[in-house]
């Protein structure tokens, strides 16, 4: 075939939209209809293979087997290093390539990264996102999609999604609940966090969220879709989040049938339905039914279709020997490489939040003792994928020091059935779960003991899981009869998770969280089933307590040098999508493990391994050394105990801070911070940890911050505040002088923030970030550190002025505005702690 005869939809010399429409003129009406569902199907008489959008790639390739799996955005935020960001999105990108070449219908469409902002630390997602700053969140999310896409000046390795379009921060009810956002809120916290990888030409797709905003669908938006589409420089493909074309109809009641939603839909700007799974026939039936109504016109489809067709030749999917990522085969997936960024990833991101014993750095104790449910277990989130192998914090402590004893704190029991008087017996499979031991001698030593015991872990507010030492396995009520064969809490819905019910003899009866039914031992079969609907119909099980939690914690901290008490949460329970969290404090049973510990050992260290922050409350607010890192991933251990040895100078910093108390963080519900004096920007009181915090094993004073000059205009009145210097003429500039005065080498954070000087007429935040510069300091080392930002940055939302041609809509109803007067610029190591400030002067703008 000469270049002549050669499609031009194929031919890589021409402009993409040029192929795109090329490529589109050549399809039928039904064939460009049936592309506008998640499942494409193929085209065989021009060679066009079915395409399916989305990959999930939030912190690793997800869903797709074994694949690196790197610490939770929120971790990686906590690294404030956009440099190490863009790399993690690179090895995810390579390993979704991967799995691409052998599966061709893994989509080259990843739907990451989430960009939602974490403005309050009860949403069940916290883990997904980066941080409660909108901007730090664009600049975090920016990094990882340009990881995603790569540098290839036509082929993309990726096409990422940034997930959910718009004011999306709460899972109770999420696909009917409204986001009431005032146009403040939506253009200084909400939009912005969107804005930057589009802007920077590294996102090429976006999804809807489920809920509404402002009383309406957020998925039947046009304004707020054409507000995103103008940030581009080309187009955007916008898919819809799974199901929800389907909530329009029935939860949202938005539309009285499924064709009048899914018109809405596509004129509302949407281009794929994520809908019915791998079932188009509802979606095109839909459609057609739409354009013979006249609810659609085949322009509308060609629209949708166009932007679908764009982001599959970004892909390179048409360009043949072309595509610069054809050649990256299975061979790419755990790479020693990505073996040694995972482990840099976790050991940037760990956050040293207290050291007020001294405790740390770790000298070389002869003996350690690490206690708790996370003493030495790896845990993965509901988007992580399968790690190839994973290295708990006791394991890594092994390694490191001759003596390490790890302890669960879980407590140690048998249960025995009420109803025949058996104890309850495991197979050592985990296949069969039954009321058989003899009644006497069945919970002795030996073989016959461990058949019956179980270790019972409280991960808070009653929930508890079960695991067996026979099977070594979690007990689950999936499986019907039950069995104990489960090697990790998970699933869409948990069935490993069960509460208690204690009667007043003391017996328990077990409730099956996943199910809402009790556990009943199974007549003269003696098998136990997850199936009683009511409490009378539960077994009632006397329990034998083998050995307490507490005790096991107390006895191994009482000889150890340094104990190391791992507690957090299970990322499947109690918080996660579809579940906001009950709370925000530290679980009771961890508090009490936690004072087990230290009442043995003062050389005790709170580690907390989570997907949020906690409010620190009774039993563990004065606890004098503490560290958290998000789940890691594969590496958590060797990440944590490199910083706790010292082999690494901490550098991890909050992108969130944690509450002082519950109600600092204000209503999950209530989408205006402003408002509610929530998030870092407009908190009155200090939170526990603040914004930006995290402290070195070393000492940096801050000794002044200058200004290249004093003064600046302010810019014309404009539609948007960007982090990046240079995105307005007007720049400040900076110099904020540290010194090293410790006997370490650190790295400091320098953090700029601006806070109010005046009253203005429309009130700023109480502190802004505007910029911040990494810097390596030897012992007694002073520097000059340069951090600029553009004037712009201190822009509110100012309703009243209209700019020239604005769309006549609620979203451009204003404009973001500069208001002259006098700010204070302040730097130091977290958003409280500012010790070195100046002055600076914000002019008139001679025009806008």
């Amino acid at each position: 075939m000469n270049e002549s005869t050669v499609p031009a939809f194929r031919r890589i010399d021409q402009p993409i939209a040029e192929r795109a429409r090329d490529l589109l003129d050549r399809l039928t009406p039904d064939e460009r209809v049936a592309m506008l569902h998640q499942a494409a199907p193929a085209i065989e008489r021009l060679g066009v293979a079915p395409f399916h959008t989305g990959c999930e790639a939030l912190h690793g390739a997800a869903w797709l087997g074994r694949a690196t799996v790197f610490p939770q955005p929120v971790g990686l935020a906590a690294t404030w290093d956009a440099d190490l960001i863009e790399r993690v999105g690179e090895v995810t990108a390579v390993e979704v390539r991967a799995k691409h070449a052998e599966n061709p219908m893994v989509s080259l469409n990843v739907w990451a990264p989430v960009v939602n902002t974490l403005r309050h630390p009860a949403w069940g997602r916290n883990e997904e996102g980066y941080s409660e700053d909108p901007h730090l969140t664009a600049h975090f999310g920016t990094a990882y999609s340009r990881g995603l896409r790569g540098h290839h000046p036509r082929v993309w390795r990726t096409v990422p999604a940034l997930k959910h379009f718009l004011g999306y921060n709460n899972e109770t009810d999420r696909s009917v609940t409204d986001s009431n956002l005032s146009l403040r809120t939506l253009h200084e916290e909400e939009l912005p966090a969107f804005r930057g990888a589009i802007e920077a030409q590294v996102a090429g797709g976006m999804m809807l969220a489920y809920n509404r905003v402002n009383g309406l669908p957020a998925h039947t938006q046009p304004e707020l879709v054409a507000e995103a589409r103008s940030w581009a420089d080309g187009s955007i493909a916008v898919v819809s989040d799974a199901g929800a074309p389907t909530f329009l109809v029935t939860t949202q009641r938005a539309h009285a049938d499924h064709v009048a939603a899914t018109a809405a839909l596509v004129r509302s700007g949407l281009d794929s339905f994520t809908d019915n799974d791998a079932d188009s026939a509802p979606t095109i039936g839909y459609l057609d039914e739409a354009l013979a109504a006249g609810l659609l016109t085949t322009d509308d489809i060609d629209r949708a279709v166009m932007h679908l067709l764009e982001l599959r030749i970004r892909t390179g999917e048409f360009d043949g020997n072309g595509d610069p990522y054809r050649r990256i085969g299975s061979d790419a997936i755990d790479l020693p490489a990505s073996r040694v960024l995972a482990r840099e990833a976790v050991a940037r991101s760990v956050v040293v939040l207290r050291n007020d014993s001294g405790v740390l750095p770790l000298a070389e104790p002869s003996s350690v003792a690490v206690v708790g449910p996370l003493a030495d277990l790896v845990l993965t989130d509901w988007y992580a994928g399968t790690p190839p192998y994973s290295i708990g914090i006791g394991a890594a402590l092994a390694e490191r020091y001759p003596d390490v004893q790890v302890v669960t704190g879980a407590d140690t029991i048998t249960l025995r059935a009420s109803s025949n008087g058996l104890a309850v017996v495991v197979a050592e499979d985990g296949g069969t779960v039954e009321a058989s031991a003899p009644a006497e001698g069945g919970d002795s030593e030996g073989a016959a003991g461990e058949a019956t015991r179980f270790d019972v872990t409280d991960w808070g507010d009653g929930i508890l899981t079960l695991r067996s030492h026979a099977s070594g396995r979690l007990l689950t009520g999936g499986a019907w009869p039950m069995r104990a064969d489960a090697e990790r809490v998970g699933g869409w819905v948990v069935q490993e998770s069960f509460r208690r019910h204690v009667h007043d003899d003391g017996t328990w009866s077990l409730l099956h969280l996943g199910s809402g039914r009790w556990v009943r031992v199974m007549r003269d079969s003696g098998l136990l089933a997850a199936e009683a609907v009511t409490l009378e119909g539960a077994e009632r099980f006397r329990i034998r307590a083998i050995r307490t939690g507490i005790d096991a914690v107390a006895e191994a901290a009482a000889r150890a040098d340094v104990v190391i008490v791992a507690v957090g949460n299970d990322p499947h329970l109690s918080g996660r999508e579809t579940e906001d969290r009950p709370h925000l404090l530290l679980p009771d049973s961890a508090a009490k493990l936690w004072r087990a510990a230290r009442d043995a050992n003062p050389r005790s260290i709170l580690a907390i391994v989570s997907s949020y922050p906690y409010v620190l409350g009774e039993g563990v607010a004065d606890a004098e050394t503490v560290v958290w890192s998000s789940h890691g991933g594969q590496e958590l251990g060797h990440g944590i105990v490199d910083v706790l040895s010292g082999d690494r100078e901490p550098v991890g910093r909050l992108a969130q801070s944690w509450p002082a108390t519950q109600e600092q963080a204000g209503d999950l519900f209530d989408y205006d911070t402003l408002r509610q004096g929530a998030t870092y920007r407009h908190q009155p009181e200090p939170p526990r940890f603040a914004f930006g915090h995290g402290c070195t094993y070393g000492s940096v004073v801050y000794e002044s911050v200058t200004l290249e000059a004093e003064a600046h205009a302010a810019p014309a009145t404009h539609r948007h505040a960007g982090f990046v210097p240079g995105a307005h003429d007007q720049t400040v500039r900076a110099v904020v002088r540290v010194r090293n005065v410790g006997d370490r080498d650190v790295e400091e954070l320098v953090q700029l923030y601006v806070v109010p000087r005046e009253a203005l007429p429309i009130p700023t935040p109480r502190r802004l970030l505007v910029g911040y510069r990494r810097v390596r300091l030897a012992p007694g080392a002073s520097r000059d550190v340069e951090v600029e930002f553009p004037v712009a940055r201190l822009a509110v939302w100012d309703d009243a002025v209209r700019l020239p041609g604005a769309p006549d809509d609620w979203v451009h109803a204003g404009a973001l505005r500069v208001q002259p007067g006098g700010y204070t610029l302040a730097s130091g190591p977290n958003a409280w702690e500012l010790p070195v400030a100046t002055e600076l002067l914000v002019a008139t703008p001679a025009s806008g």
